[in-house]
């Protein structure tokens, strides 16, 4: 059985220590160590306040579920101490320069870096661009003022338009689905982001066009039960791919 490392313990780490199922987690960090202690006394595992501890555990891969700053801090070295690594906070690859240091540091020690698919589907399929050429590739997401950030409008509007890599810079938090479709995708996304004080759920359309044809996906994400700034798809989406890192039968990969 799988043994996992969990590096952040909050709304994200509850939903994965309370529903581990085909993995164990023996080990878990987080810098505030009153939230390391208490999903250690969820998950059975044992909590640690200093992370080269952590990582000299018994772990096969650490899971991410922290912040870009914790990626940018801890991917290197936990690659580097032959651990397979999942990246929640996937916006902290919009830099190629740090992403591409991580797949080559991956690469040296034979680890693999996975990113699950977040608040979206079909992120499998966006990697035919890799292949096909994909001549469009839009995200256009609608938020509420207060997942923003922002005072309170009276109107729907666009508050952003252009390129994943610029988009992320302002709103880190906000379009982390754009940084994984063009990881996926091989190209940079046109993002638009709207903010709209009608909407009580996030809402990403994407739109994609190429060689293969054309696609058009929208979902609304309800918010995690336990924390309203997290979407329950986003959670459940690392679960599935934990439950299923050692299943022999691989599905739409």
């Amino acid at each position: 059985m799988i043994r996992i490392g969990l590096l952040g313990c909050g709304n994200i780490g509850h939903i994965i220590a309370r529903h581990a199922e085909g993995f164990t987690i023996p080990a878990v960090f987080d810098t505030l160590p009153d939230r390391a202690r208490e999903i250690a006394g969820i998950c059975g595992g044992k909590d640690y306040s200093d992370f080269s501890e952590f990582l000299e555990s018994d772990i096969d891969i650490v899971v991410e579920a922290a912040s870009v700053n914790a990626v940018r801090a801890h991917a290197q070295d936990i690659l580097s101490r032959s651990k397979d690594l999942v990246i929640m906070s996937v916006g902290a690859l919009a830099d190629p320069a740090f992403k591409e240091g991580l797949v080559a540091v991956a690469r040296k020690n034979r680890r693999k870096i996975y990113i699950p698919s977040g608040a979206i589907f079909g992120l499998d399929n966006l990697k035919i661009g890799q292949i096909s050429p994909v001549t469009k590739l839009l995200l256009k997401t609608t938020k509420s003022p207060q997942s923003l950030g922002l005072d309170t409008t009276t109107d729907r509007r666009r508050i952003f338009s252009g390129k994943a890599h610029e988009c992320i810079k302002s709103y880190p938090k906000n379009v982390n689905v754009s940084v994984a479709m063009g990881l996926a995708a091989g190209k940079d996304v046109d993002v638009e982001l709207w903010v709209d004080p009608a909407a009580d759920k996030n809402t990403h359309e994407i739109f994609v066009e190429g060689g293969f044809g054309e696609a058009y996906i929208r979902v609304t994400n309800l918010p995690s039960p336990e924390n309203p700034a997290t979407s329950y798809l986003a959670a459940l989406s690392i679960l599935s791919l934990l439950k299923n890192l050692d299943n022999p039968l691989v599905i739409g990969t």
